[in-house]
């Protein structure tokens, strides 16, 4: 075959007029163009700088192991080692990666520094930004927040279920284990800006400090009533930051001054905490929205604590709906990754699944940006999911599928459709047939 008939037949057919209907093939399979968006010195130099005794088993080995853990749904450490073993040779093609034994995948997990992981994620947060510069840009918020020109943060916890092996280090009950994720995220951009990785015997205000340290004048806070500290408070008012939150259940207030309100806000006022401990942790003035909120679709009567008194009531309720992003921000990461069932049962093998849990995200919701997919999240990781061993390009995998819309739900009908003029005297609906 000559050089002509070799290049024309590398090329990918014509696409139709309707959009391509086959991806066009690839020298490198699916999971190593995901691999390949880290960049290749970056994992060797970290390696070098946390100062990790690979012994055979490089560094670059084990963050792709993992990352192929998340990605394929492992549910053990034996289903990691029994597909990349079966898999071997394309593992290899990638930066020479090795496929690990059993006992040396567990000995990294266990024995190796987390904080290298912790330190990949937030260079490569840097990196995917520096090489496109709207994955992390500021996006306007929608519905009736988009008028708000500032940074908005949400900040909250989820737990993560541990075996009972793991609870001398994560005791979380009398007789249970679980780790404890805390976070703080970009309600525009949808990403981590802080995020700590610890036992869930801390209660979630230990942490707000350490996860407020960024945050600068005039950004918004959102929190549920579990950071609620008077002390915190005051210091994020010195500090210029506005924070709207859902009072404890038993802070009294004195009321200050009364403001107008209608509709569905049903209380707004000027208000100082009223014990002498808490007027003394938090010396300033406070806001206080009481306003019928909907929650999946029923209405429920909600107050929040605020220290802006400009706003509107309702742009403050509004403003505590959208800390539900958080929320989903969880969900989505618990639904798609593997951080249910982990490899090992230390500390230090749990908070490496946990970062390159968030590494694997980090990459998907990159490749979700580049590829400008329009669906949800879960329907891109299942696509990648089923394609990792295949050789396609994946940006093309990800506009020829997942066109389909979402599943059709015919609407209730509160009567039986009858044909008009005889619904008096018809006895069968429409559609149907004896």
């Amino acid at each position: 075959m000559n050089k002509k008939n070799t290049q024309r037949h590398r090329q990918a057919p014509p696409a139709p007029k309707g959009g391509p209907t086959r991806p066009t093939r690839s020298e490198h399979t699916v999971f190593r163009q995901i691999c390949n968006l880290i960049p290749g010195h970056l994992i060797p130099k970290l390696e070098r700088e946390f100062q990790i005794d690979t012994r055979g088993f490089s560094c670059t080995s084990h963050v792709q192991a993992l990352l192929f853990g998340h990605a394929s749904h492992a549910l053990s450490l034996n289903d990691i080692c029994d597909a990349l073993a079966v898999h071997e040779a394309e593992f290899g093609r990638i930066r020479g990666a090795s496929a690990p034994a059993r006992n040396t995948f567990s000995n990294a997990n266990r024995t190796r520094e987390p904080a290298m992981a912790e330190a990949l994620y937030w260079q490569m947060l840097e990196h995917l930004q520096s090489i496109c510069p709207s994955f992390t840009q500021y996006r306007k918020h929608a519905g009736f927040l988009h008028r708000l020109k500032r940074d908005i943060f949400a900040m909250d916890s989820t737990t993560l279920q541990l075996t009972l092996r793991s609870i001398d280090w994560a005791r979380h009950r009398r007789r249970k284990a679980a780790a404890k994720c805390h976070m703080r995220l970009d309600i525009g951009t949808f990403l981590p800006t802080c995020v700590v990785v610890e036992d869930a015997a801390h209660h979630d205000s230990v942490r707000a400090a350490a996860l407020c340290a960024g945050m600068g004048p005039d950004d918004v806070l959102l929190a549920d009533r579990a950071y609620v500290d008077l002390a915190f408070l005051a210091d994020l008012n010195a500090r210029g930051i506005l924070f709207v939150l859902r009072p404890k259940v038993n802070m009294l207030f004195r009321t200050i001054r009364k403001c107008p309100c209608s509709g569905k806000m049903l209380r707004d006022a000027i208000v100082r905490p009223a014990g002498v401990k808490t007027t003394a942790a938090y010396p300033g003035l406070l806001r206080l929205v009481t306003a019928m909120v909907e929650v999946d679709g029923v209405e429920r009567e909600m107050t929040f604590i605020t220290n802006h008194m400009d706003w509107s009531a309702r742009t403050i309720a509004e403003l505590y709906r959208a800390r539900w992003a958080i929320e989903t921000f969880f969900k989505e990461i618990k639904q798609t990754l593997q951080l249910r069932d982990f490899v090992g049962t230390n500390e230090q093998a749990v908070k490496w699944q946990v970062w390159t849990g968030l590494l694997t995200h980090l990459l998907l919701r990159f490749l979700r940006h580049v590829s400008r997919w329009g669906h949800s999240f879960s329907r891109c990781v299942g696509i990648v999911r089923s394609a990792l061993w295949v050789k396609t390009v994946l940006i093309d995998l990800l506009h020829c599928y997942g066109t389909a819309g979402g599943p059709h739900r015919p609407l209730p009908c509160d009567k039986e459709p009858f044909l008009p003029g005889f619904e008096a005297c018809s006895s069968r609906p429409m559609g149907q047939h004896g």
